[in-house]
């Protein structure tokens, strides 16, 4: 069986968890349905699982599930737009990105009156992440940001993700709709990436999607 996979027996016991709860998170959305692949083995069909995303979304649940509901979980985990709208500036004023981050976005997107929807927040909040790294310098910023509003704008749910990739001195910023797919030519090197998924849910646990705003 391939290095990348685990057994539900052997994911039970490595993850301390019940046969029950694990199949109620299921139900509850909180694991995908198509993480959950059957294969046949010598012993018959068996069920196995993504070794590392089961094993770091088991651990978010596990961390998270004293804070929040299941169905709370469950909308941070979607991969749906949180139904949240807001001022930009919130978001420096809570200290979830910095000034030059949305100073940026709107010079980029020069009309910015008003609220702004979860795609157009999560973008500034990828941003920030990429410059507050120092990964990135404005200009990429730049690009990254319109490459995102394409991204998000045309894919159905926040996955995939963006790259920061450099070949004979020229920086390119790329994105992928699946991240577990990705090939690049010789001589392209990958000097910084985000996940846009993982992103999603930390801006929707900091924003209080499901009830609980988390302001680190």
């Amino acid at each position: 069986m391939e290095d990348d996979l685990i057994s539900k027996k052997d994911l039970l016991e490595l993850a301390g968890i019940s046969y029950g709860q694990l199949y109620r998170w299921k139900r509850k959305n909180l694991i995908p349905e198509d993480w959950f692949v059957r294969r046949s083995t010598f012993t018959g069909q068996e069920t196995f699982f993504p070794r590392a995303k089961i094993l770091q979304r088991i651990a978010k649940i596990m961390n998270m599930k004293e804070d929040l509901s299941l169905d709370e979980l469950a909308d941070v985990f979607s991969p749906e737009p949180a139904s949240i709208e807001m001022d930009g500036w919130e978001l420096v004023r809570r200290g979830i990105v910095s000034k030059e981050a949305l100073a940026l976005y709107e010079e980029v997107f020069a009309s910015t009156s008003g609220l702004l929807s979860f795609d157009h927040l999560l973008s500034i909040y990828i941003l920030h992440g990429f410059l507050d790294r120092g990964d990135m310098v404005l200009d990429e910023g730049r690009k990254l940001l319109g490459i995102l509003q394409t991204q998000l704008n045309e894919q159905k749910g926040l996955s995939g993700e963006v790259l920061l990739v450099r070949k004979l001195g020229i920086s390119i910023v790329l994105a992928t709709a699946n991240r577990d797919t990705l090939w690049l030519e010789d001589g392209l090197r990958v000097l910084a990436r985000s996940s846009i998924a993982v992103r999603s849910e930390e801006l929707k646990l900091k924003l209080g999607a499901g009830g609980h705003a988390h302001d680190q």
